[in-house]
């Protein structure tokens, strides 16, 4: 996969450690920041960011892999603008919050525990898995482009819905949810994918998965799901005829 690079700054979140203090930063944040420089560039002129090398050096540390969800889960925690880069802000806030005052996220093995907890997360909690998948967005897409080429699409969804890569099996008892998708994405549309797409792939496993989800019982011609969605819909009753399956 192509990387960019691009600073950007992070936005502001609200601190949930409550050891700071108006002299300056307390000792957990001093810790962090000691981290953020220990694989920030060099470069005089870029003080505030950890470009590719130093965003390689630092998963390598804390054991996060590039082939699955848990360096999009780390992105996500840190405000990370762009793929492959870590800023100042980003990275003291994240971890910050992160932190409470028994269990300070200043240590390389604590930040390595809590990436590993939040993947944990990721396959119980609907909600966080949509924070990530969503925001995993702008991650996905090259530079300056609006939406994910194919190519690029399938290697993010080949992490988030498959168990073996930290995300989760987008599957139900009688259906094979993913495959069908593959199948259909790359036989019957092939497009690159824009954010609302994106988005509504994210709701689209959320109701295949629900109770009852996999009987289709959730899509009507009147939704607002988008016209690749429908088209899907459209492709599974197909195919389930063919096979002789129910299909409402």
């Amino acid at each position: 996969m192509t990387t960019t690079i691009r600073t950007k700054k992070a936005k502001t979140q609200t601190s949930h450690y409550s050891g700071s203090s108006n002299s300056g930063p307390n000792p957990t944040q001093q810790n962090i920041r000691k981290i953020f420089d220990t694989y920030r560039d060099n470069a005089a002129s870029e003080p505030d960011t950890i470009g590719m090398e130093g965003v390689m050096k630092y998963f390598e540390a804390i054991d996060v892999a590039l082939d699955d969800v848990s360096f999009v889960v780390a992105f996500d925690l840190l405000d990370a603008p762009t793929m492959g880069e870590f800023s100042r802000d980003g990275f003291v806030t994240g971890w910050t919050n992160a932190s409470t005052p028994s269990n300070p996220c200043d240590t390389l093995d604590r930040q390595k525990a809590y990436i590993e907890s939040l993947v944990q997360k990721l396959s119980s909690d609907a909600s966080y898995f949509k924070q990530v998948y969503k925001g995993s967005f702008k991650y996905a897409k090259p530079e300056g482009q609006r939406a994910i080429p194919v190519e690029h699409a399938f290697a993010f969804w080949d992490m988030f819905f498959s168990g073996q890569q930290g995300g989760i099996d987008w599957s139900s008892p009688r259906t094979k949810w993913y495959d069908l998708w593959r199948e259909y994405y790359t036989s019957k549309n092939n497009r690159p994918v824009n954010k609302d797409l994106w988005n509504q792939v994210a709701e689209l496993v959320s109701k295949t998965r629900e109770p009852g989800g996999e009987s289709l019982s959730w899509w009507s011609e009147d939704g607002a799901w988008p016209t690749a969605v429908d088209d899907f819909v459209a492709f599974v009753k197909e195919k389930r005829g063919a096979d002789g399956m129910e299909t409402s």
